[in-house]
């Protein structure tokens, strides 16, 4: 640690909410001396590291700033026409200041308590229906990770149908997928295909030969090199042939072309970055799934719907949340156990900001330039190989030596274009290309090509400029036609608009989030100030590699890091999301299999009290799950997975296991387990979803791992988001460091790697700069520090609700790690339910804890380090006065059916009605504590009626017009 540092200096003295008088009080109540005593009775010592962490010392933060000034300055902003699916573009001031830097938006967690959610959660509504406008169908989720990852889903998607309509595996077993596909998408395609036996069939899609054995099939709208297809012939072929067709499609072009569903399309994937969200050397981004109503119940990720709360008011909710893989385990469909919401909402408030008119006003423009910029090439007598184009050009140049002068005058001149292998250019334009940047392209072609004799006059070819495009390619729809789209358009009424959200929303901006597994910790405002810089944001992820050297920088300093902490020698930083962490973990694993001649280990065992996620990815890695069974204090059954092993020794690929555990326990079993799992030829992965309690303290290799994901969004401090972005790196011992993931465009990855589980080589680069930062502000030291008071903080709430609520799983002193799990099924007896004790919470201004997981009836506690001793004893405090609620209705005091509980939560309108028919005061309602009459969160819905929101599912804004026309029928 910096020892010219004053406390007031220390970012970790900022970080960590108990102060040393502070923990000192816990301690007492606690009953040991010191903190570390603590720790000695909670971490085995056998699994102890045995030399602090050797981070280098911490930074203030105004150094911190300072230095990262000048690594932000080794990246090169050139304008970048590569396109390949990431484009420049401008974030609106209001909704960069007010949504991306707004710690009420981007503090939430993922909308499970809707009442507290409504904000986001329409925001979220908002973007499905701007998804569902622009593509044409008539269903789409509220975001997934990137377009490569999503056009995977769409591939499992497909092949899911086409089993379920009867077909046999072995006889439709083939994707076909456009040679006129970006790279990346056929990179991550053919990884996610490889495991499951899926055949990838490349080519031309006009000259495909169709058969029974291809399920489905992927094409690009407009194409990889810009050119835009007739998709309809190809489309109907499809479904003679019992085949589905997904299109990766840009989101502005479907402004001005016919969306997918119009020519026959089954699913429609992409991203919406273009729609205001910066580069971000990658991510995140959002980007998006569609289809038809018919396939919602086998839809990945996320659909937020309008159901009704208790007094039937309308209120948006999480829609067919039985899908989610906590549910189905082994059986889901997909691990995706995230979203981008954060940049969902902003590519959402960037539509309602522009509404069609602006959308379609930006791009005739970037189409009206495009054009320009034709012309202009082809009077210079180069040709343009594209008949129809957005915004992306190919041009032929015959001959190497032009493409190389043009290389040379490009970067001389300060531009990136792609280059492809047979001597053409792309060039592709965004929203912030102007006429100068056409002018200036072209004296780029002009000088390379010596065209001295040729003169251009700019005014003159736009003359023939034509904005309209021929059938069939001409959209003739409407788009964007709700009022949401078509209100918000001065600053002013933005502004209030998202405000008027931002209220309705609990964010850790109002109170602790106490969720077990999902680490609601800081996200400090130093850590968050970098990534909305230039420098950062405005990176194309396919820029040369030595125009990035400032983000390199900052990946050699974040792996170092993580390396030390994890103890393994290689890290991957591609994976965007922990389940994309746990499946690029597997796919290690299963390479290693393969290259020691060991590809029938294909058995995975996993603790019965796993995250979803877990059996769910092992499924896509092409592997078999067993379960294993835990025993009564929460710990795996040694006896139950002595015999499994021994069962299935010939076949083990390896182990899934967290810790500490699911249940917040270190387990003292856990080096006999993986040396079991060693012994008999498997290797050992790792969940990292509790490593805040590891930090420091012991790491993943000296526990026996052999592979772990770090969720950087929980221990690292990356924002949740309201529901993403998250980040998954993962780390390897290095037998598995060979395999770990590649990327088709930039090379990355080992040597055996099968190829990306992501767009970008590194993933959402941009948020790996809040990771980064907070682990140099707070030094080894630090955060060694903050991982004994996360333990602290969830032993003292611990010590003071046991007397009140069982604590179902505890250590062998008594102790937990930085979680608990509270029993509440002994008040099924008086009528109460989990649920009442979570709605009840929101009207004592606080967030549920997790529910029912990893046991149902029961609340999973998690406080985290960051969270003071007064906000700990503020969450206690509403814990006991609800357990006085209960025995109110346990004794008959209250009614059992007509309660606080039952009826919660209780909005301001419910309170201040003029009727009021319960059995308990409004003041009781209201403000069961005295502080809530100071500061009060109020819901702004009543309990949410999810069996409705299920049976009448609603999914898009309908119309502004069919609005009117239900006002006229019921007037």
């Amino acid at each position: 640690m910096n020892t010219y540092l004053s406390d007031n200096e220390r970012f970790s003295q900022r970080h960590i909410g108990p102060d040393a008088l502070d923990q000192e009080k816990m301690l007492k109540v606690l009953g040991v001396p010191t903190l570390d005593a603590l720790i000695e009775q909670i971490v085995p010592a056998s699994i102890r590291l045995k030399a602090p962490l050797e981070i280098g010392e911490a930074d203030s933060e105004v150094e911190f700033l300072d230095k990262l000034g000048e690594t932000a300055s080794k990246n090169e902003l050139l304008t970048t026409c590569i396109g390949m699916g990431y484009y420049d573009c401008v974030t609106p001031p209001v909704i960069l200041r007010n949504v991306f830097e707004n710690p009420g938006w981007y503090t939430q967690y993922t909308p499970y308590q809707a009442e507290i959610a409504q904000g986001r959660l329409e925001s979220l509504f908002n973007f499905q229906s701007m998804i569902v406008d622009m593509t044409g169908f008539e269903i789409a989720n509220a975001s997934l990770l990137d377009e490569a990852t999503a056009a995977a889903e769409a591939m499992h998607l497909m092949h899911a149908l086409h089993i379920k309509k009867g077909q046999h595996e072995t006889d439709a077993n083939t994707l076909f997928v456009s040679e006129n596909i970006f790279p990346q998408t056929l990179d991550v395609l053919m990884t996610r295909a490889q495991p499951l036996g899926i055949k990838v069939q490349v080519g031309d899609h006009r000259k495909l030969v169709w058969s029974h054995e291809i399920f489905g099939a992927i094409v690009q709208y407009p194409a990889g090199d810009g050119t835009i297809y007739d998709y309809r012939s190809f489309c109907e072929d499809a479904h003679v042939h019992g085949a589905l067709v997904a299109v990766a499609c840009d989101l502005m072009s479907l402004a001005l072309i016919t969306p997918p569903a119009e020519f026959g399309a089954d699913i429609a994937v992409g991203s919406a970055q273009r729609f205001g969200v910066p580069l971000g050397y990658g991510g995140p981004h959002a980007a998006f799934f569609a289809t038809k109503d018919e396939y919602k119940r086998v839809m990945p990720g996320r659909i937020i719907g309008l159901s009704i709360d208790a007094q039937g008011n309308p209120a948006y909710r999480m829609a067919l949340q039985t899908r989610e893989q906590h549910i189905r385990r082994d059986k889901a469909t997909s691990n995706i156990c995230t979203a981008q919401a954060l940049l969902a909402n902003i590519s959402a408030m960037y539509a309602v900001y522009h509404g069609p008119k602006g959308i379609k006003s930006i791009a005739q423009r970037i189409h009206g330039l495009t054009q320009l910029l034709a012309l202009g090439l082809e009077k210079l007598g180069y040709k343009v190989e594209n008949n129809e184009y957005f915004d992306t050009l190919k041009i032929h140049l015959g001959s190497l030596s032009t493409r190389e002068r043009i290389h040379k005058e490009a970067l001389a001149s300060e531009f990136n274009f792609r280059y492809f292998i047979d001597n053409c250019i792309g060039i592709s334009l965004d929203e912030t290309a102007r006429r100068e940047t056409v002018a200036d392209i072209l004296d780029v072609f002009h000088n390379a090509a010596h065209s001295n004799g040729v003169s251009l006059d700019l005014d003159k070819l736009e003359n023939s400029v034509d904005l309209k495009f021929p059938d069939p390619f001409e959209r003739k729809s409407k788009y964007l036609t709700n009022a949401v789209f078509n209100t918000h358009h001065s600053e002013t009424e933005m502004l209030r608009y998202l405000k008027l959200l931002e209220n309705r929303d609990l964010s850790l901006a109002h109170s602790m989030i106490p969720l077990g597994s999902c680490t609601m910790k800081l996200n400090a405002t130093t850590e968050m100030i970098p990534v909305t810089w230039r420098e950062f944001g405005g990176l194309h992820p396919f820029v040369p590699i030595d125009q990035a050297q400032g983000y390199l920088e900052i990946f050699e300093e974040l792996e170092a890091a993580l390396q030390h902490i994890t103890g393994f020698p290689a890290i991957s930083l591609q994976p965007n999301a922990g389940a994309q962490g746990e499946y690029a973990g597997l796919l290690a694993i299963r390479d290693y299999h393969a290259s020691r001649n060991e590809s029938h280990r294909n058995v995975v065992v996993i603790p019965a009290s796993a995250h979803g996620t877990n059996p769910a990815s092992a499924v896509m890695a092409g592997m078999k799950v067993v379960v294993i069974k835990t025993d009564e204090n929460g710990n795996i059954d040694m006896t139950d997975l002595r015999n499994k092993v021994e069962l299935h020794k010939k076949d083990l690929a390896g182990l899934m296991v967290t810790y500490p555990s699911t249940h917040g326990v270190f387990e003292e079993s856990i080096r006999e387990v993986c040396e079991l799992i060693h012994q008999n030829g498997g290797q050992v992965y790792m969940d990292g979803a509790n490593m805040n309690a590891q930090v420091g303290l012991t790491s993943p290799a000296n526990i026996g791992a052999d592979v772990c994901h770090l969720n950087l969004h929980k221990t690292f401090c990356i924002p949740h988001g309201g529901g993403g972005p998250g980040m998954g790196p993962i780390g390897v011992a290095e037998h598995l460091a060979p395999f770990l993931p590649g990327h088709a465009v930039i090379p990355v990855g080992g040597k055996g790697a099968t190829g990306a589980v992501s767009a970008a080589p590194w993933g959402s680069a941009s948020i790996l700069l809040i990771s980064w930062a907070y682990i140099a502000l707070m030094g080894g030291e630090g955060l060694t520090e903050a991982t004994k008071v996360a333990i602290l903080n969830a032993n003292y709430i611990k010590a003071r609700l046991e007397k009140y609520y069982p604590v179902l799983f505890q250590g062998t002193h008594k102790r937990v790690a930085h979680e608990m799990i509270l029993d509440m099924r002994q008040f099924k007896d008086a009528g109460i339910e989990v649920e009442d004790i979570s709605k009840r919470l929101m009207d004592y201004g606080f967030h549920a804890p997790t529910v029912s997981f990893p046991v149902a009836g029961t609340l999973m506690i998690e406080p985290t380090e960051s969270e003071s001793l007064a906000e700990l004893d503020r969450f206690c405090d509403a814990m006991i006065a609800i357990r006085k609620e209960i025995e109110e209705v346990e004794k008959g005091e209250q009614d059992k059916t007509d309660n606080a509980l039952k009826n919660a939560p209780h909005t301001a309108m419910v309170v201040i009605s003029d009727t009021w028919n319960h059995k308990y005061s409004r003041e009781k309602a209201a403000y069961p504590v005295a502080g809530l009459r100071q500061n009060k969160f109020w819901p702004s819905v009543g309990r949410v009626n999810n069996a409705y929101g299920d049976r009448t599912l609603i999914c898009s804004c309908p119309p502004t017009e069919e609005y009117a026309e239900a006002e006229v029928a019921s007037a």
